[in-house]
């Protein structure tokens, strides 16, 4: 279950996956088969090569994209692997944001 983001977040989000951009939303998650993360970053772009590249160059396979036929498919970030990348990317404080609410 996601919550925790406004409209307008999701909004701009699904922009700049529409031009083509590899875009972050970082959210509260919460499931059942991952108990210890309270957040999930998604990461998306509607150039299925452009991200599949990006998710290989975080060790990400390509067999991890949440294919969608919305177009908004895109990779889920959980746990340390979340931080790492969020951290390489210059984007810690999408999460931090959150956990800091808790």
């Amino acid at each position: 279950m996601a919550f925790g983001i406004t409209k307008k977040e999701l909004k701009h989000w699904k922009q700049e996956i529409d031009q083509g951009k590899i875009a972050f939303l970082t959210h509260y998650w919460i499931d059942d088969r991952f108990p210890n993360s309270k957040t999930v970053t998604k990461v998306g772009c509607s150039d299925l090569e452009k991200l599949a590249d990006w998710g290989k160059s975080h060790q990400l396979k390509k067999e991890w994209i949440h294919y969608r036929m919305d177009g908004y498919s895109h990779f889920d970030l959980l746990g340390d692997k979340q931080i790492e990348i969020l951290q390489k990317e210059g984007l810690l404080d999408q999460v931090l944001s959150k956990i800091q609410l808790d």
